[in-house]
């Protein structure tokens, strides 16, 4: 399957200096395909590449290849996810050779949340590597064909490398010097956490921008949509490293009975809106947590569509 498309589309994309957008997907809490195929459908034709979580908020899913293995299938470009949570480095190694070996062509490294988050809080973490190394080994497997041991190998998986990045956890200023450090590590792109407070996040943009940092790799915003009020406000205080201004919170409480959602989307659309205008910034990565079937209007009403052929 592996030699059915060679390269990423996401990074054709992103080369041709086109404005990349790009969903997520969390897969099911079980082996039914065909609900995560469901959910699939909402995405295909509407993104460039699709985020397969990986046991996202340390609870127990399918797992992210098997999950890309499948979104393949359905004619869509996969972003694997890995965290350093939850293997060494010869289970990253392995699953890397694997996702690539299927087709999988883009890859997000991530830390993971920590197992006492999830439902399996009595879980021992791996944490053999983490965010910032595994960032620099899938770089060496690929660009130096070698394993982390230095041994060779026989087909490197060529793999447009991802990394995330938190605008707004503390210490603020220290943000965009660790963004930095995973560029340096190389990261080819970069996908925030999402976005509530703009104004903040035009700062970082800024200080991004004034280092150059958006000439060496691509960022992606991240946006998702609030569904209620209760969401907006959990975010606030339970979710560490999020910034939700208490002006979105009195603009979704304002919108009535019945409207919150529409008006969660209609800020989701006027962020992407400047987002696409906001130097430095060469994509939008939109978490519709279980609301895939939003996505097409979202990405139709903020005009995202059709998606470039490349």
């Amino acid at each position: 399957m592996s030699e059915l498309k060679s390269g990423s589309n996401l990074e054709k994309v992103l080369k041709a200096g086109h404005f990349a957008f790009t969903g997520e997907c969390g897969p099911p809490k079980g082996a039914n395909v065909e609900h995560l195929r469901e959910k699939l459908s909402h995405l295909k034709g509407k993104v460039d590449a699709v985020n397969i979580t990986d046991n996202q908020t340390a609870v127990v899913r399918m797992s992210s290849w098997a999950a890309c293995a499948i979104l393949i299938q359905e004619g869509l470009e996969p972003n694997f996810q890995m965290v350093c949570r939850d293997r060494n480095r010869l289970a990253i190694q392995s699953d890397i050779l694997g996702a690539y070996a299927l087709g999988v062509r883009n890859m997000l490294c991530l830390s993971g949340d920590h197992q006492t988050f999830g439902n399996h809080p009595q879980a021992k973490n791996v944490y053999d590597i983490d965010s910032m190394q595994l960032i620099s080994l899938v770089k060496k497997m690929r660009d130096e064909q070698k394993f982390m041991n230095d041994e060779e190998i026989d087909v490197a998986p060529k793999l447009f490398i991802g990394a995330a990045s938190n605008p707004f956890a503390e210490p603020f200023e220290f943000r965009v010097y660790r963004l930095a450090m995973k560029i340096d590590s190389g990261a080819d792109f970069i996908q925030t956490q999402c976005i509530y407070n703009m104004q903040r996040f035009r700062g970082f943009m800024k200080r991004a921008v004034d280092m150059g940092l958006h000439e060496r790799c691509y960022i992606l915003a991240g946006i998702t949509p609030m569904k209620s009020v209760g969401m907006a406000q959990y975010m606030a205080k339970a979710v560490p490293g999020m910034d939700v201004p208490e002006s979105l919170i009195k603009r979704l409480r304002g919108a009535g009975k019945g409207k919150v959602a529409e008006e969660g989307i209609k800020f989701a659309v006027e962020q992407i809106q400047e987002l696409k205008e906001m130097e430095g910034v060469a994509g939008v990565h939109l978490m519709a947590i279980e609301w895939e079937h939003r996505v097409p209007e979202i990405a139709e009403r903020a005009g995202m569509l059709p998606r470039p052929k490349v």
